[in-house]
């Protein structure tokens, strides 16, 4: 297995997100590329990365799959600067990564035996899809950081409303001027622990898709051309005050 990126900053930007839910993942190699599928201890989330065959300058693997310590891969990948070359290849039980800019730097990442059940996001059905600005996903979320621990995401005649409750509120509300809704009315609430993890992978591109229901899961989509995020939430059901 041999494969070299040109320019590792997305791997190593992802790499850091997921990180902040799991510390040890089944990085999974075929022809399509490079994937990690990995749900948080306390199985309230889920997360789909793919880095797609493409956005190799080379990909040399099979069917491959290894187990890594993503807080020792995060410290390698943060190695590399803005021009670095990445290459990785595996040797026996070895990760040996590679790190090309002014100097040639070596490493070598021993892998772990995590067991051998892959996980798989599932499939389900959402009542309502939202698009919008990743900055005005990031600034609702921030602003509901302020007054709370939960926020609700509410779809209701035709709008999309962010909002959180405690003490204090806050709120957001979109309408179709600002971003695509196609929805039917509906609220769940969720964590904004984890939305806090997840909003740092929004960063990375202008729009995010968001998907939910009533009492729902809640699907975040982060895509662009050179690589495809996706986290699940589990909602919080439970009496408002």
């Amino acid at each position: 297995m041999l494969m070299k990126l040109e320019n590792p900053a997305i791997l190593s930007r992802v790499v850091e997100i997921i990180s902040d839910l799991v510390t040890e993942v089944r990085i999974k190699f075929n022809e399509s590329g490079l994937s990690i599928t990995a749900m948080d201890p306390a199985n309230v989330s889920m997360v789909n990365f793919i880095l797609p065959k493409k956005s190799f300058s080379v990909f040399e693997s099979g069917e491959e799959t290894l187990g890594i310590n993503l807080d020792n891969l995060k410290k390698i990948l943060k190695r590399c600067n803005p021009r670095s070359t990445l290459t990785m290849e595996k040797k026996e039980n070895i990760l040996n990564i590679q790190i090309y800019d002014r100097i040639k730097r070596s490493f070598n990442l021993s892998l772990i035996d995590i067991g051998t059940e892959d996980k798989e996001m599932p499939a389900l059905e959402f009542s309502s899809r939202v698009e919008l600005s990743s900055q005005d996903f990031l600034d609702s979320i921030e602003d509901c950081l302020v007054v709370s621990d939960v926020a609700s995401f509410i779809i209701k005649d035709g709008n999309f409303i962010l909002e959180a409750k405690g003490l204090n509120s806050a709120m957001s509300k979109f309408s179709e001027d600002e971003a695509k809704i196609q929805a039917e009315n509906c609220k769940s609430r969720y964590s904004l622990e984890y939305l806090q993890k997840f909003i740092k992978a929004s960063k990375l591109v202008d729009k995010t898709v968001l998907r939910f229901a009533n009492d729902h899961p809640l699907r975040i989509d982060i895509k662009n051309e050179f690589m495809e995020l996706y986290f699940l939430l589990a909602p919080r059901v439970e009496t408002e005050d």
